[in-house]
């Protein structure tokens, strides 16, 4: 049986950051595989191009949207791996509507492998906020003082602390898992998750402005919708308790940034954005300022283990798909609204 084609589009930078040298010379060996040999980020027509007679096509960061021409000359186009996370930038929902539904092509986000990348992250967030390390090394290094008393060396930390979660997607289920030895009670905030899934994950569903007033610390990791767009303005925030943390690593625009500004600067609350609205916050923002708002260059999702796992899971859903047997990461492109 000869090998199925797949028109592989990423730049080798983007090759070099998600695939090991093994996976990828394994994926070459599996199938037959038209590589980008420009070097850089192809447009549209460049791919409608390449894609007749082609099985799949992998995309990536930097991949260009897949236009009608492009659906127009994939005669034999079954499945589309995207090496990323969000297949928005790649995939719009008119697009979807109009050739991916119908033609029923299977569309896989490597959202999963980041989610590892991320979950870590709001892990170590939660524990350096909680547990004012930022505060300590910055009196010591700044002041010279050894045990500052303006910072508490006790209190609630996050063993045996109530954790909210906002958005039970692969993210938040991953954060969840991580949680688990943390002996924590875990609230979580999702329209879409069922009391059944919530049973089965061992967390409680809880209204948002409840979550916000029983947490010791809040992770946010709901996507950016209409429905979400600043979904945490003054009414969450000013539930919180004293000395509570709100951990952003999803998107800016969840968070009001006024609302957030007008609370942080009573400092009653300590802030982690590794996402913000803009990228990067102007320089005149009270955010960059304020001693209580922690603020990374979006970061969270970075990581060898992440990034390598978004390799394999390029062959892996490639090998599983035309084997016939079921792709675990592949997408409902008919709720696009909430999963793409």
């Amino acid at each position: 049986m000869s090998k199925r084609r797949i028109l592989y589009i990423p730049t080798r930078a983007h090759t070099e950051r998600v695939f090991t040298k093994e996976d990828f010379e394994m994926f070459l060996r599996l199938f037959d595989v038209t590589v980008n040999v420009k070097d850089r980020d192809l447009s549209s027509s460049e791919v409608a191009e390449l894609i007749t007679g082609m099985d799949g096509l992998v995309t990536g960061w930097g991949s260009p949207g897949l236009t009608d021409e492009v659906f127009e000359k994939a005669d034999r186009l079954k499945i589309i791996v995207h090496s990323a996370g969000s297949v928005r930038p790649i995939l719009a929902k008119p697009v979807v509507e109009k050739y991916v539904i119908p033609r029923s092509i299977c569309v896989v986000s490597c959202r999963r492998a980041i989610a590892y990348n991320v979950a870590e992250s709001a892990m170590g967030m939660m524990i350096m906020t909680l547990r004012r390390w930022f505060d300590h090394i910055q009196a010591y290094r700044e002041k010279g003082v050894w045990r500052s008393r303006e910072i508490s060396e006790n209190g609630q930390f996050l063993m045996g602390a109530t954790v909210g979660i906002v958005g039970v997607g692969v993210v938040g289920r991953e954060v969840v898992r991580l949680l688990k030895p943390f002996d924590v009670k875990i609230l979580v905030y999702d329209p879409y998750l069922s009391e059944w899934e919530a049973g089965r994950l061992g967390v409680r569903r809880v209204g948002l402005n409840e979550l916000f007033e029983k947490s010791d610390v809040v992770s946010i990791h709901a996507p950016l919708t209409s429905e979400t767009y600043h979904m945490i303005g003054r009414d969450q925030l000013r539930r919180m308790k004293d000395g509570a943390v709100v951990i952003n690593t999803a998107r800016g625009g969840i968070i009001d940034h006024d609302a957030l500004i007008e609370e942080c600067r009573k400092g009653r609350i300590i802030a982690f954005l590794d996402v913000t609205e803009p990228e990067p916050l102007p320089p005149d923002s009270p955010l960059r300022d304020l001693k209580n708002v922690y603020i990374t260059p979006h970061v969270a999702g970075a990581g060898y283990y992440g990034y390598h796992m978004i390799g394999k899971t390029v062959v892996k859903s490639l090998e599983d798909f035309f084997a016939g047997r079921p792709v675990e990461d592949a997408l409902d492109m008919n709720l696009y609204d909430i999963t793409a």
